[in-house]
This record gives structure tokens, C-alpha cells and sequence, in this order.
């Protein structure tokens, strides 16, 4: 199992921080309208929340020691109308903010989907599956929380601490002073505190974005034959185990960062009443201007009303810290350059004849690696066919990947009908070209789907044609479901035979002009080989074929044979002509006689 990381995963520095920060605010753009909602909402929640106080000191003050029976009820109504509608507020803002969250989340995980789908092939030649998973299940997921709350509860929590301030220095100055000491200190605490939480945050995500890809390549039905058939199961068990243990590390660690910290800011919180008491009383004894019972209670309240929300902001912001780190691994995916895009003014085909021609083609893995193939010049007439052969290594399965621009040419160029592919749009290269390769995708999902995965709008009778083409009708017809079976994890319920022979019938139905077919029988025993062989046969009819093979037994018909060696073109001519000559083919063909089975 491949370890590497992908190769370009940057952390950004302390500076671009701002920057960062006004990334994530613009997600929320589009859902202005909704959070100016969110906001009148909190602020009109917080000026209730603020008057209650007051009406408590009203109570204590005047309607309790004067008697009179209908203030107190007035008043005592207007608390438990306060809390009615704050708590309807309070409803009504989370149903509105948890669902601009969950469409921001939706948002994101689009985003990187549909960047991922524009990478090259190479990119994901040297990714782990599983991290790509975690970026979008673990990292986005991971960030729900913050997403969803964390802004209603910023706002709510800043219009709350502003209004109870201003209603603290309303009721008396002095005891707001006092209150309002410690909060620059609590500030610095919950600072240090995020930063920290951020590190862990980061390390832990790695974390389990490595153990996702373990599970991803281990727990596969051929990770699992592989593991079962090797003896590795104990040994992948144990190195899971030991991926596990680190993440508990981790997971410790970010949950007690801080906690401290946050435990002594609680601590001082909760003696603030006492102190404001003690000051009130101090400030009397010495000769300081009396304050009532009903003030000083009511003082008391709004300090714990300030408290909470301020509390609260300081956790918030440490959410936030870690959050950073989870948003700065999703704009690593969506910052990554794309290899392979669409022109800005791109040609579109209507009709495709299907000439094929490579023109003084070079291609390298990097910029600085070796030419894996140099000076290739080839053409393909519409509905011929050219079979490219050589010995491993020698670039012919890279020339079939320049075509359908899995790979982008680094000198010459690939055209079809005299046009370069770099030219053309993505939807006519889809359509231009088909591919049948070694390695057979199947989707976990029923025979039907999987076909119509090359045409959404088939119908059933375009289905039972295609497949009767690909020689697979009357297996499929013999299973207890039909075309509804589920193929099984990888198709793993068929066999390599019958997984290419649907594969050929998906490609049927796509019905493109130019065909790939790369080492697509090359896996297959002479038997199956044969019946596989009789569906390219039909799939091939009337189409531009290019077949890369290494069973030479494949290529006698083709139109023109080239063999590759090191990147280049060796031989080139029919299959009886190359034989006459001796050369490096009829070497390859004497080798093919000698390795094929007798029996």
C-alpha cells in the first residue's frame, strides 16, 4: 500500500491568516439575506434578554416594599414574556443558521468534488484513496459544528456582551469597571488556547486521513484476498492498531488543551458575584454612594449575563482556531492547480469521422524526469485500426492515455479529424472517445446501472442489444435478478471474462467512433480470451481502433502494427510484412508461440 502524501499540501503561514478568514466569510455570501435575518433576530433577542434585569429591580425596588399588587403583576408578566419570546427567537435562529451551515457544508463538499473530477490522472496516481475521503468526509464533516453555530453564536454572543455592558453602566459605572477588569486576561487565555488547539487539530486530521486510507486500501474486497492470501491480516491489524493509538494521543490532547486555563476563567466567573457584593459594601462603609437591593440585584444578573455570552465568545474563538486548520486543509484540494482544463473558447464537434494522428509526440512524467515516449508519428485513417505492441515499459499504454487527455502531450500534438484535443471541448472527447482497459471499473450497484453509467436515457432493449453484442445477454439473462443483480463490490461477483465483456457492452452503448482498447484481454485464459475477443470484434466494427496488446494473437488483423522500444517507434507495417522483415516484432511474435499454452 502506497504511503505518500499528495505532493503539493503547503500549510499556510501566520500571514495569510486575514486572508483565510475572509476565504470562509465569503461561503456565507450568497446567504446574506438569511443571516441578516439571523441578526435582527439576535439583536432583538438580546435587547429582551437585557430589559429583564431592570424589570427585577423594579420589583425589588418599588412594586415589593410600596405593595402594589399591580405593578408586581405587570412586571412579572413582562420577565415571562421575555422568556417566551426569547426563546421563540432563540428557535427560530437556529433553524435559520443551521440551515445556511448545512448549505455552506454542501457547498464546500460540491467544490471539492467537482475539483477533484478536473484533476489529471496523475494526481491521483500519487494519492491515497482514502485521504481523499477524509479531506472531504472527515475534514468538512469536522467542521459542522463551527459552520452551522458558530456565527449566529458570534453575533448573538457580541450583541449580548454590547447590550449588557451598556445596561450595566446604565444601573452603576462603578461595579462595571470592577466587572470588566479581567475580561483583556480571559481574551489572552482563550488566544493561547485556540492556537494550540489549532496544531493539534491539524495533526489530528493527518492523522485520520491516514488511518481512513488504510481502511480504504485494507478493507476493500482485494485488499482483504490480498491480506487473507499473504498471511498480512495480524500484521494490518497491528498497524492499524498503532495508527489508532496515535489518534487517541491526539484526541486527548486537543480536548485538554487549554483546560486549564478555561477551568481558572470559569473559577473567577463564578466568584465575580461575590466580589461585586463585597465592592458594593466596601464602597458604603467608606462613605461611597448607597446602592439598592433591587439595583444590586439586578446588577448581579446582568453580570452573569455578561459572563455567559462572554464565556461562551472565548470558547467560540477557540473553535474557531481549530476550525482554521480543518478549512485550510479544504482550500489545500481547492487551491490545487488543474492540470488538464478546457480551453476558453473551445471546438465542438458535432460529428466525429475519427482520424487519429500523433504528431512528433513527446511526453514526460515532471518536468525534469526522462521522455517516456519521444518523436512518436502516427496516424490512424477513420475506421482503421492501429495496434501499438513492445515490451513493458516501453510507453504504450502512456500513448493510449494522450488521446482521451488523461495526460496532456509535453512536445507535438494528438489530434482527431485534424483538430488537437487540447482544442477541444470536454464533451466531445467524451463522446469522440471510448475506453476499454485491462483493469474493469464496476460500480457497486446492479447490472443495469453499471451500463447505463455510458447512456443515463438507455432503454432496456438498447440494453439487451449492447450486451447481446458483447457476447454477455445470455449469462446476465441467467442470473436470479437479470439485469438487476448488484455486481458486488468491484464486480467481484463476476468473473475477469465476464467483467470485461460488460465493460465492451457499457462501451457499446456510448457508441464512440474512436476506440481504446488497452491490454484488454490480457488477463483472461485462452478460452475466455476467445469469447472476449468476439465482442471487441463487434464493438471494433466501423470504428478508428487503437489496441494496445501484449498478447500479439490480438493485433494479426489490425491495419498497421507499430512496436514501441524505450519511447520510440522500432517497427512499424502489417502483421505479415513485419514477420518478413525478421525484426524486433517477429521476436516478439516467436516469444508469444513459445510462452502460449500447449494443453
Amino acid at each position: 500500500m502506497r504511503t505518500d502524501q499528495p505532493a503539493w499540501t503547503p500549510p499556510p503561514s501566520d500571514p495569510e491568516q486575514p486572508r483565510q478568514t475572509r476565504r470562509i466569510l465569503r461561503l456565507f455570501r450568497p446567504y446574506r439575506g438569511r443571516l441578516a435575518v439571523v441578526g435582527l433576530l439576535v439583536c432583538a433577542s438580546s435587547l429582551v434578554s437585557v430589559a429583564t434585569p431592570f424589570l427585577l429591580r423594579e420589583i425589588l425596588d418599588t412594586a415589593i416594599p410600596q405593595g402594589r399588587t399591580g405593578l408586581l403583576s405587570l412586571l412579572a408578566l413582562g420577565m415571562i414574556a421575555g422568556a417566551v419570546v426569547t426563546s421563540v427567537f432563540g428557535v427560530l435562529q437556529t433553524l435559520i443558521s443551521t440551515t445556511v451551515g448545512q448549505r455552506v457544508m454542501h457547498d464546500l463538499r460540491t467544490a471539492v468534488y467537482a475539483r477533484l473530477q478536473r484533476m489529471s490522472l496523475a494526481f491521483f496516481t500519487r494519492t491515497r484513496t482514502g485521504e481523499v475521503q477524509s479531506r472531504i468526509a472527515n475534514d468538512i464533516g469536522g467542521m459542522q459544528a463551527t459552520v452551522t453555530s458558530t456565527a449566529t453564536s458570534l453575533v448573538s454572543n457580541i450583541t449580548s456582551v454590547m447590550a449588557t455592558v451598556v445596561a450595566m453602566i446604565a444601573l452603576d459605572w462603578r461595579l462595571t469597571i470592577v466587572s470588566l477588569l479581567l475580561l483583556p486576561v480571559f481574551v489572552w487565555i482563550s488566544r493561547r488556547v485556540g492556537q494550540e488547539r489549532k496544531r493539534i487539530a491539524t495533526q489530528r486530521q493527518k492523522q485520520m486521513a491516514v488511518m481512513a486510507a488504510t481502511v480504504t486500501e485494507s478493507l476493500s474486497v482485494s485488499g482483504i484476498l490480498l491480506g487473507r492470501t499473504m498471511g498480512r491480516s495480524d500484521s494490518l491489524t497491528r498497524s492499524f492498531a498503532a495508527e489508532s493509538e496515535g489518534l487517541v494521543d491526539l484526541e486527548v490532547r486537543s480536548n485538554m488543551a487549554g483546560r486549564w486555563r478555561m477551568a481558572v476563567i470559569t473559577i473567577v466567573m463564578a466568584a465575580m458575584p461575590a466580589v461585586i457584593y463585597w465592592t458594593a459594601g466596601i464602597a458604603l462603609r467608606f462613605g461611597g454612594a448607597a446602592v439598592s437591593i433591587g439595583t444590586l440585584v439586578a446588577f448581579v444578573s446582568l453580570q452573569q449575563g455578561l459572563f455567559r455570552p462572554a464565556v461562551s465568545l472565548l470558547s467560540t474563538g477557540v473553535q474557531i482556531q481549530t476550525s482554521l486548520a480543518l478549512f485550510q486543509r479544504i482550500f489545500e484540494y481547492l487551491d490545487l492547480p488543474i492540470d488538464i482544463e478546457e480551453p476558453a473558447d473551445p471546438i465542438h464537434l458535432d460529428t466525429v469521422k475519427g482520424e487519429v494522428r500523433f504528431e512528433n509526440v513527446e511526453f514526460r512524467y515532471g518536468e525534469e524526469g526522462p521522455a517516456t515516449l519521444d518523436g512518436i508519428d502516427l496516424t490512424v485513417p477513420a475506421g482503421g485500426s492501429l495496434a501499438v505492441v513492445g515490451p513493458t515499459g516501453s510507453g504504450k499504454s502512456t500513448l493510449s492515455c494522450l488521446l482521451p487527455r488523461l495526460y496532456d502531450v509535453t512536445g507535438g500534438r494528438v489530434t482527431i479529424d485534424g483538430v488537437d484535443v487540447r482544442a477541444l471541448d470536454f464533451d466531445t472527447l467524451a463522446r469522440a472517445v471510448g475506453v476499454v482497459s485491462q483493469e474493469t471499473y464496476l460500480f457497486h450497484a446492479s447490472v443495469a446501472e453499471n451500463l447505463r453509467f455510458a447512456k443515463p436515457d438507455a432503454t432496456d432493449g438498447e440494453l439487451t442489444a449492447a450486451a447481446r453484442a458483447a457476447q454477455i445477454h445470455e449469462h446476465i439473462a441467467g442470473l436470479p435478478d437479470g439485469y438487476d443483480t448488484v455486481v458486488g463490490e468491484r464486480g467481484h461477483r463476476f468473473s475477469g471474462g465476464e467483467k470485461q465483456r460488460l465493460a465492451i457492452a457499457r462501451t457499446i452503448l456510448r457508441d464512440p467512433p474512436i476506440l481504446i482498447l488497452d491490454e484488454a484481454t490480457s488477463a483472461l485464459d485462452t478460452r475466455t480470451e476467445q469469447a472476449v475477443q468476439q465482442a471487441i470484434d463487434a464493438l471494433s466494427a466501423d470504428r478508428t481502433t487503437l489496441t494496445i496488446a501484449h498478447r500479439l494473437s490480438t493485433v494479426r488483423e489490425a491495419d498497421q502494427i507499430v512496436v514501441l522500444e524505450a519511447g520510440r517507434t522500432a517497427e512499424r507495417g502489417a502483421h505479415q510484412e513485419l514477420l518478413e522483415r525478421g525484426g524486433r516484432y517477429a521476436e516478439l511474435v516467436r516469444r508469444d508461440v513459445r510462452l502460449e499454452p500447449t494443453g
